[in-house]
């Protein structure tokens, strides 16, 4: 069975309560969960029936034990997750308009994952990234270690891509995680340059690129195999051997929370491709699941909605870089 390791941070969660969002009796009243984008991934990655680990930092306190718990009842492998003593995870609260469009308020820097890339535990941990055929993390991911992490990171990851493992790279960008936007525009070069695939969205990159078009974004990613997201939904593709557009099929049902719509389509595009599926029909499954979970409040969607399961064809053979 094909394996993803997904690294990243998954932090606890704090949502308006219903009323809130429409301006009723709620707004003191809050639910709390778990949450993070890669983790996002990961949870839907194991319902689609892919073999994946999380790479992260917890503590050793009540919270973190409750997300063990959780990834393990939702088949997200948690070996490589490293406890921390006397650390916490991170914390965030989403607010959502009307729309359900949402705004997030982070508070995370002595949260427990930042410090991954620098423990005794490390290299072990990057140097497991060669037993996997994927490695699939985001700018989010990037954000939260210092320079010498990333480097670090990188330098795993292409070691892990020489022996075949392919490297997946979303772009999901907060500004708010970076000193400022030219350090995050340097170290989306490397990972550009590193990535065997880069799953990326209009959003993300004018944040970073203001004034440019679709194609002048594309032209900045070297990769081969590159999906770009506009505002609307439909996605650009370039793959070895073409380049297509492919659109979302019209909404039937009324949008209800846009949190991990990227996360999701991430989710179904590296199942699909998995298993045996060509970037287009990957790109189709991925829209399929972000429309979804889009009508569901929160991250993840109740377990009933996922959408039927299809029988894989047979997945790629891994092929070391040269």
């Amino acid at each position: 069975m094909a394996s993803v390791a997904c690294i990243g941070e998954c932090m606890v969660e704090l949502r308006q309560a219903q009323g809130a969002q429409s301006g009723g009796q709620g707004g003191g009243l809050f639910s709390r969960g778990f949450g993070g984008d890669t983790l996002n991934t990961a949870v839907y990655l194991a319902r689609l029936e892919v073999k994946v680990d999380y790479f992260t930092a917890l503590g050793d306190d009540g919270m973190s034990e409750e997300m063990i718990a959780a990834w393990n009842a939702e088949g997200v492998g948690t070996r490589r997750v490293v406890r921390l003593p006397g650390k916490l995870p991170g914390l965030y609260m989403i607010q959502l308009d009307a729309a359900g469009e949402r705004q997030f308020f982070h508070w995370r820097d002595s949260a427990a994952a930042r410090q991954l890339m620098s423990l005794p535990e490390t290299d072990e941990l990057l140097n497991s990234l060669m037993s996997y055929d994927v490695v699939y993390l985001s700018a989010i991911t990037l954000s939260i270690y210092d320079a010498a992490g990333r480097d670090r990171l990188f330098a795993a990851i292409k070691r892990a891509r020489l022996l075949g493992t392919r490297f997946v790279f979303d772009t999901n960008f907060r500004a708010r995680g970076w000193p400022d936007r030219e350090v995050a525009r340097e170290v989306f070069a490397t990972a550009f340059a590193a990535a065997d695939i880069v799953l990326t969205s209009t959003e993300d990159l004018l944040a970073l690129y203001p004034g440019e078009s679709p194609e002048q974004l594309m032209a900045r990613i070297p990769t081969s195999e590159l999906v770009f997201r506009l505002a609307e939904p439909v996605s650009l593709l370039r793959f070895p051997g073409g380049t297509s557009e492919v659109r979302a099929e019209p909404m039937t049902k009324p949008v209800v929370d846009t949190t991990a719509a990227g996360d999701s389509f991430a989710a179904a595009y590296i199942a699909a491709r998995l298993g045996g599926s060509d970037p287009v029909e990957a790109a189709q499954s991925g829209h399929r699941l972000a429309s979804l979970v889009i009508c569901y409040p929160g991250a993840i969607i109740p377990g009933y909605a996922m959408p039927p399961k299809k029988r894989p064809r047979p997945a790629t053979t891994r092929q070391a870089t040269k």
